[in-house]
């Protein structure tokens, strides 16, 4: 039992050096989460703005192997979607390189849609997903990317928004 309480010990003395915040009672979880909550999105934030666009663009490659999509495309769509720029957000809401609307990234999984990692891996996710849909054809895909799957289902190919076909166009011109 002594041994127990001299590891306890030495568990405490080290969450003590390391701490980089008040301590807490212990039976205070919901401060605690909000907390490390506080603290992942500080890191989040130092990430973007650290992430030039190398880091971005080896992002994007690897997300697209993971999940299987042609990195041109995956790169084509974050270029046109931000610009390749983790701080954008547009005037709809949509967050990060990929553009992410809260609604999709919570749907991804994405907890934090202003950390690169997090919105580059839900938005190419997403793309893939698109693509599946749609069995292949990058051009639904896309529109689908943009303007909502349901949209182009309801038009049975890319919706006659000139945004959407401008969007769509944008992108199969950069993915060459």
């Amino acid at each position: 039992m002594e041994s127990i309480n001299q590891v306890m010990q030495r568990i405490a003395a080290i969450e003590q050096r390391f701490s980089h915040t008040q301590s807490r009672p212990a039976g205070d979880f919901a401060a605690t989460l909000a907390a490390a909550d506080a603290a992942q999105q500080s890191i989040a934030a130092k990430l973007a703005v650290s992430a030039g666009k190398e880091d971005i663009v080896k992002m994007i490659n690897l997300a697209a192997g993971k999940y299987g999509v042609d990195p041109k495309l995956a790169m084509a769509v974050a270029e046109a979607e931000s610009g390749l720029s983790p701080e954008a957000v547009s005037p709809v809401g949509a967050v990060g390189v990929m553009q992410l609307m809260p609604e999709t990234a919570r749907s991804l999984g994405v907890r934090n849609s202003k950390d690169p990692r997090e919105n580059i891996d839900g938005g190419v996710r997403y793309l893939k997903q698109m693509l599946t849909t749609f069995g292949g054809d990058v051009s639904k895909a896309v529109a689908a990317y943009n303007a909502g799957p349901q949209a182009v289902k309801n038009f049975n190919g890319i919706p006659p928004y000139s945004e959407t076909r401008n969007y769509v166009a944008r992108v199969l011109s950069l993915a060459k």
